[in-house]
């Protein structure tokens, strides 16, 4: 039947118009610090893994006979996918939510890190390696995010700020492991290793349990009796409206009077009573099978109105404020009223009821999602525009140390053992230059913007110093401190985007900075790696990547005035108006 057919677009529970949709309340602990485990986990493997690329270069050289500018775009392309994939792990996280998508990614990255011990050239571990793997690690990346936002509010900036050191810890465990395991097993040995530890992302995974919506009391009895009678109130009037004869109280004696009267209208019409009795019974067949429908229909839409059950869960990414990873009482609205704050903040789409076909259905939904995690008209927004640039020349830079950082140690005249501890170091002072950078923007007299461009330009300045550093101690001290100072990249890119557009728009612009972001990440290394081809000299590499890096810090200084011009334009409109 085509009732059967029907599907609700984008439902969700006691989403449908006209009715307020209650707000999930995070428990801001409980099983979220379980949450907050299973996040540092998969940050701890995932992203050191990836950040320990650099590591593999030297063997990939020897395998493969590729160039540097080749094995360069084999680790960009692998981290360059894990951030381009963010709108569509997104999307994906909307629909089946974060322990599922966490789950399937995993499984992807695994499948592609093992076809790749079979590569037979280079070309084919762009796709395997590069693409595949990085597939799969950006569907495991944004849930292990969200999933901690989701759990927390008063306190998300210690559960967010634990989460992501997982980062710096895996960097700090990976690096120097890879490298042991490199000269005992090989590369292929090695990366069937590491796949059986990233495995452990599955369980990691499975502890992102959804919330369940608030269930409303039951009604009492009393008020249960009290609607059906009512409901047998309205029996009675309905029958009252069809045969009011029956109902109408008359006298004795004119009844008595009156009946033979009745009688005789009784014979005459008896014959016109039969025929019109025929003809309700047909009517009654005719119109059996829209009785029904109407039945169902109404069934149908009791049960759409029926209080949440427990298989419907509220989804993080119904959330405007989910990439946020401050904690929520920064934010004034929080302060004043958090009930009121986080219905504003949930958005949850409009019931509808069509005939669609369910493959259709899903397609549909899942682009839908897309187009919500990125607002291309956010692009005409000077500030943003500037700001997603910055991002683009951040990430061109931002991971030639972690890829080629170990080589060119080697190529200096180091063991390979102290390549991979220049890596683990990165990871240490990364890891305490997240939790120093999120500290201080928790104070409201820190300037956020100012703090990420000045940290930015001395990130690009150090790398531009790095030439000087022809020794193990003095490499030590540029891993040390670009490791300290990049990792206000990572932590207050969302915090600043906040401060720049309003929390409404968070999640739109967010997707559209982490494509700026994966795109520049897939051009840097490789670039860098042929000015090392042409050049046979690491010093120019990373004097390109340290002016990127420079660059995209300093254009950011201009964002107040644009912003001080914009408010004083505004204002002489209002004025003219």
């Amino acid at each position: 039947m085509l009732i059967e057919k029907k599907s609700r677009r984008g439902e969700n529970p006691g989403s449908h118009p006209g009715k307020e949709s209650p707000a999930v309340k995070p428990p801001d602990g409980g099983w979220g610090w379980m949450v907050v485990f299973g996040s540092f986990m998969i940050h701890l493997i995932a992203d050191g893994m990836a950040y320990s690329f650099g590591i593999y270069v030297e063997s990939f050289l020897e395998e493969f006979r590729s160039t540097r500018s080749q094995v360069g775009f084999l680790g960009s392309l692998m981290l360059g996918i894990t951030w381009c994939s963010g709108p569509i792990a997104g999307a994906l996280t909307k629909k089946h939510g974060c322990r599922r998508v966490t789950i399937v990614g995993t499984g992807i990255a695994a499948i592609g890190f093992v076809i790749s011990i079979i590569a037979p050239n280079i070309y084919f571990m762009f796709f395997s390696f590069g693409f595949v793997a990085g597939i799969g690690l950006g569907f495991a990346y944004l849930p292990a995010i969200v999933a901690v936002s989701f759990y927390f509010e008063d306190r998300r900036s210690l559960a967010t700020g634990l989460a992501v050191c997982g980062s710096g810890v895996g960097t700090i465990i990976f690096a120097p492991l890879t490298e042991i395991l490199l000269e005992e097993f090989g590369w292929k040995g090695t990366v069937l290793i590491e796949v059986a530890i990233l495995l452990n992302c599955i369980p990691c995974g499975a502890v992102f349990r959804p919330l369940e919506p608030p269930r409303r009391k039951a009604r009492p009895l009393a008020d249960q009796a009290e609607g059906e009678d009512i409901q047998e109130k309205g029996k009675t009037t309905t029958n009252e409206r069809r045969y009011p004869l029956l109902e109408t109280k008359m006298p004795a004696e004119p009844m008595q009077k009156g009946l033979e009267t009745v009688k005789k209208d009784l014979k005459i019409s008896n014959q016109a009573a039969l025929s019109a009795s025929r003809n309700l019974e047909t009517s009654d067949n005719v119109s059996k099978s829209s009785v029904d429908k109407e039945s169902i229909s109404s069934k149908r839409n009791i049960n759409a109105n029926a209080e949440p059950s427990s298989d419907k869960e509220a989804n993080p990414m119904d959330r405007l404020d989910v990439f946020y990873t401050r904690s929520l009482l920064n934010i004034p609205a929080y302060e004043a009223d958090p009930d009121q704050y986080r219905k504003s903040v949930t958005s949850i789409p409009q019931y509808t009821e069509a005939p669609v076909d369910a493959d259709e259905d899903n397609s549909c939904r899942i682009c839908s999602n897309v187009s919500k995690t990125m607002d291309c008209n956010l692009m005409a927004d000077p500030c943003f525009l500037l700001f997603a640039i910055s991002n683009l020349l951040t990430s061109v830079g931002f991971t030639v140390p972690y890829i080629f950082l170990p080589n060119r140690a080697t190529v200096d005249g180091m063991t390979p053992k102290q390549g991979a501890l220049l890596i683990s170091t990165i990871g240490l002072t990364n890891t305490i230059g997240r939790i120093l950078f999120g500290f201080l923007a928790d104070f409201k007299w820190v300037n956020r913007l100012f703090l990420y461009n000045t940290s930015l330009v001395i990130c690009g300045g150090l790398s531009l110093l790095s030439a000087v550093c022809n020794n193990f101690p003095s490499m030590v001290v540029y891993a040390a401190s670009y490791g300290l100072f990049i990792g206000v990249y990572i932590c207050l890119t969302p915090v600043v985007l906040v401060d720049l557009l309003g929390l409404e728009k968070l999640s739109m612009a967010f997707g559209i900075v982490l494509l700026f972001q994966g795109i520049g990440t897939i051009v840097g290394p490789p670039i860098a790696g042929a000015v090392y081809d042409i050049t046979q000299q690491y010093d120019n590499s990373f004097y390109l990547a340290g002016l990127c890096v420079l660059i995209s810090g300093a254009m950011l200084y201009g964002i107040p005035s644009i912003q001080r011009r914009r408010g004083k334009t505004i204002q002489s409109t209002e004025t003219t108006a």
